[in-house]
């Protein structure tokens, strides 16, 4: 009895700590979930506020508000393209670190860009403007270089596995169809051996014509019976014919 107490208490046991783990788990998906949904909005409005500014308000605030604007487009599609292509290549985890690198300089310039939109010294901004502008197009073409590559590098896959998927299946559908391979063979086989006997046919009728008869030919002819009537034999002019004998 005491046996089945203990077992019914380490089951139940059991059983609670692994609805504390599933709760737990539960609760943190739920809380990412929650943080990614809200980091996506503050994304959204931030960008729907950059757009309005880059054009809205011209003249320096606008130029910087575009910056920002192409700086993040630029890095978001490139760490959506690398974190797609991870999933099914694992060689881009080298790529993806450089891009972790390069984010790091992208962060710094969108935070001194977000400073300077505060700035009450347009001038001196402006004096700045040539600078960050190229700061913002060094590192939006190493973003797209790094995301394009991927994206090449995904599309190559796909098209050698579409040829490879290609030749086997013509060699697939060529073994189902094995009939019209050998029919051309077999027909090949007819043209060249089997009429052979018809070309020989002309021969054998020469043959025939020139010895198939000739054997009556060459036999002797054996002699009559009876004797030929000597009225009926044919002589020569100055022969008498011969009287027909008379009896007394």
């Amino acid at each position: 009895m005491e046996a089945v107490i203990l077992i019914l208490t380490l089951l139940f046991v059991a059983f609670m700590a692994l609805g504390v783990y599933a709760g737990v788990k539960t609760v943190r998906a739920a809380k990412r979930g929650v943080d990614r949904t809200i980091t996506q909005a503050r994304r959204s409005v931030e960008d729907t506020a950059l757009k309005a500014k880059s054009y809205g308000q011209p003249g320096v605030p606008g130029e910087l508000a575009q910056l920002r604007l192409e700086l993040r487009t630029s890095m978001r599609a490139t760490q959506d393209a690398l974190n797609a292509g991870m999933a099914e290549d694992a060689s881009l985890a080298e790529s993806l670190g450089l891009f972790e690198r390069l984010s790091v300089h992208g962060r710094e310039l969108d935070d001194e860009l977000k400073r300077l939109e505060r700035e009450p010294d347009r001038a001196t901004v402006a004096t700045l403007l040539p600078g960050l502008k190229e700061r913002t197009e060094r590192i939006t073409h190493s973003a797209e270089s790094l995301r394009w590559a991927a994206r090449d590098r995904a599309r190559q896959f796909a098209d050698d596995d579409l040829a490879a998927l290609n030749a086997q299946i013509d060699l697939e559908a060529g073994a189902l169809r094995h009939w019209t391979t050998e029919e051309p063979a077999q027909r090949r086989d007819t043209a060249g051996h089997g009429w052979s006997g018809p070309a020989e046919e002309p021969a054998q009728r020469r043959d025939t014509a020139g010895h198939g008869w000739s054997g009556p030919a060459d036999e002797a002819t054996p002699p009559s019976l009876t004797p030929p009537d000597p009225r009926l034999r044919t002589g020569y002019p100055w022969q008498k014919s011969a009287r027909p004998e008379t009896t007394n």
